[in-house]
């Protein structure tokens, strides 16, 4: 037996009609980095409150010979990893803390710390505690995200995310001297121009 015809013999399927969608929309329109900034200590630290708007301070756009600006707006803190190998005969300590010293951005009062007699260097690696203020975006200010006491001679990593927020300019807070305009540069974590500052970059000028 045949089957019956769902359609009737020389009818013809219309041409299904599509909507033309709108262009997707852009979820974020700034511009994300995230970056491990590498350092040398140049004379011994005790202490020393890093702030954000010193790590906003670390990469620098030279608008002129003197006056540097932030390429990026927001900056977070991943993790920060110190390495101090002592003189010979002697010991040597490096400390990290992510305890905060403004009101209403203190962290989870997290110290970290290593002290080496060897030849191996003493060493910490942390990262600031969940849902701290320093584990978060934060815009410039002079707010401490972490503290450091270590020798001379000791390397230090910074793992950091930063974030710029279109048609915001942010004026470094301390000149540079004689750059060449338009390049990109780096600064050490005390926010000081390269003449005072006691930070060396692994990497790239420094002004």
């Amino acid at each position: 037996m045949m089957k019956k015809q769902s359609k009737q013999k020389g009818a013809r399927r219309q041409p299904r009609r599509e909507m033309i969608p709108h262009p997707p929309p852009i979820a974020n329109y700034g511009v994300d980095h995230g970056v491990k900034l590498r350092f040398v200590v140049g004379a011994a630290l005790l202490d020393l409150g890093v702030t954000y708007q010193n790590l906003l301070d670390l990469i620098l756009w030279a608008s002129s010979a003197t006056a540097p600006y932030d390429v990026f707006t927001s900056v977070k803190v991943r993790r920060v990893s110190m390495w101090a190998t002592p003189v010979l005969g002697n010991a040597t300590t490096v400390v990290l803390q992510y305890q905060g010293a403004t009101a209403g951005s203190i962290g989870n009062q997290k110290v970290v710390t290593d002290t080496s007699m060897g030849i191996e260097p003493a060493h910490v690696s942390a990262k600031p505690g969940v849902n701290t203020l320093a584990s978060m975006y934060q815009i410039s200010s002079g707010a401490v995200a972490f503290q450091l006491t270590c020798p001379a001679g000791t390397v230090l990593d910074c793992d950091l995310s930063f974030k710029n927020s279109p048609g915001t300019a942010l004026l470094a807070q301390n000149p540079s001297v004689a750059v060449t305009v338009g390049i990109l540069a780096y600064r050490g974590l005390d926010g000081l121009a390269q003449a005072t500052s006691k930070f060396t970059t692994a990497v790239g000028p420094q002004i």
